[in-house]
């Protein structure tokens, strides 16, 4: 197994995710990356994940640290912060169990996006950037799925926050409009 993230040092380590495997599979209604998995393909995952316990208002990822590994909320809830341009944090999701985080740093190596803080206790299991590798090379239909799901998950992220985005646009040049 690779080395656990010094970033969740201060998180209470819980082991591999195996014993936890009956609790993420039943996330699959909820849970957009596993939402094609067979309960032996999501045993075989959680043998590559480690389970963390965060208390309330635990800070699990920080906007700008590095990060090579992503989380799956198993329980609990989650409040994604980003920093405004006065350096405001403001929540701009709440996630609940099922839901995945850090997809993006653990793929593209980029500092985080935003800040994850524990709304409650919430136990996260954690995929890092190594373990997806050795899934690849060991277990190469359940790697192909996983980035099938990654690549999916994200395009349809980006997808819905382009659409808001030209909301916003259009929003904008009616007002200018109306203005003039």
């Amino acid at each position: 197994m690779s080395e656990r993230p010094r970033q969740l040092a201060h998180l209470e380590y819980l082991g591999d995710a195996t014993r936890f495997a009956p609790q993420i599979h039943a996330l699959i209604p909820k849970c957009t990356l596993l939402e094609h998995f067979a309960p032996a393909e999501v045993r075989l995952l959680a043998h590559f994940m480690d389970v963390y316990r965060a208390p309330a208002e635990a800070e699990i990822i920080r906007e700008g640290d590095d990060g090579d590994f992503m989380l799956m909320l198993i329980e609990g809830r989650v409040e994604v912060r980003k920093r405004d341009r006065w350096n405001t944090s403001q929540v701009i999701a709440v996630v609940d169990a099922g839901k995945t985080l850090g997809e993006m740093s653990m793929i593209d190596g980029e500092p985080r996006f935003a800040t994850c803080v524990a709304v409650e206790p919430t136990l996260v299991a954690v995929l890092d950037r190594e373990n997806l590798a050795r899934i690849i090379v060991e277990q190469p239909m359940l790697g192909a799925k996983i980035l099938m799901e990654l690549v999916l998950m994200l395009s349809q992220r980006l997808r819905a926050t382009s659409s808001r985005l030209l909301a916003l646009l259009d929003d904008q040049s009616f007002r200018a409009a109306n203005l003039l």
